[in-house]
């Protein structure tokens, strides 16, 4: 296992993945890893559903262009006429949910998605945070489709996979941004 300042230095967004299926094992180290995020007031007000079957998420795809080509927002109508695939073909989804009573919940379930992606990245494992799902989640059956449990909303995804080609190397990052107060 990676150092974890290797991990976070090295990871990326990853949006080319082998079509191999990850281990269960895996999947549930990397669950593991959001479930033990910091959540305000101990809450732990989300929930994930891990989605692999093909033709589900084939499916899921298809209605998020669909909703994004009628969305009345430019940049979301280019990348569906685009028809690119925004779950990059990533033979794993998961969807990660929060509760709506929570005042805290996108928060608690952004701190779980850091985690994941830092436990991805220490398997080695590619994955990539997911905004435009939610076109996909303006869908009216989307919530049963998904098994999303009652007073829960879907907020984010995340792509997993094998890594189709390494990393790129590391980005610019402003680091003219902290104030130091003693």
């Amino acid at each position: 296992m990676k150092d974890i300042f290797e991990v976070i230095n090295s990871r990326r967004s990853v949006r080319s993945y082998k079509k191999e299926q990850l281990k269960d094992e895996e999947i549930e180290k990397i669950l593991d890893a959001g479930i033990m995020a910091p959540t305000a007031k101990g809450e732990q007000p989300w929930h994930f559903t891990v989605v692999q079957n093909e033709e589900f998420l084939n499916e899921i795809n298809e209605v998020a262009l669909k909703n994004m080509a009628n969305s009345g927002d430019e940049f979301l109508e280019a990348i569906a006429k685009s028809g690119r695939n925004i779950l990059h073909n990533a033979p794993t989804v998961l969807i990660v949910s929060g509760k709506e009573d929570s005042d805290y919940s996108l928060t608690d379930c952004s701190a779980a998605i850091q985690n994941i992606l830092l436990a991805a990245e220490g398997l080695d494992i590619g994955s990539c945070w997911l905004g435009l799902i939610k076109a996909y989640f303006n869908d009216p059956d989307a919530n049963t489709k998904l098994g999303i449990p009652s007073g829960y909303t879907p907020v984010y995804g995340v792509t997993l996979g094998y890594k189709d080609e390494k990393n790129p190397g590391n980005p610019i990052r402003e680091k003219n941004v902290i104030n130091w107060i003693k």
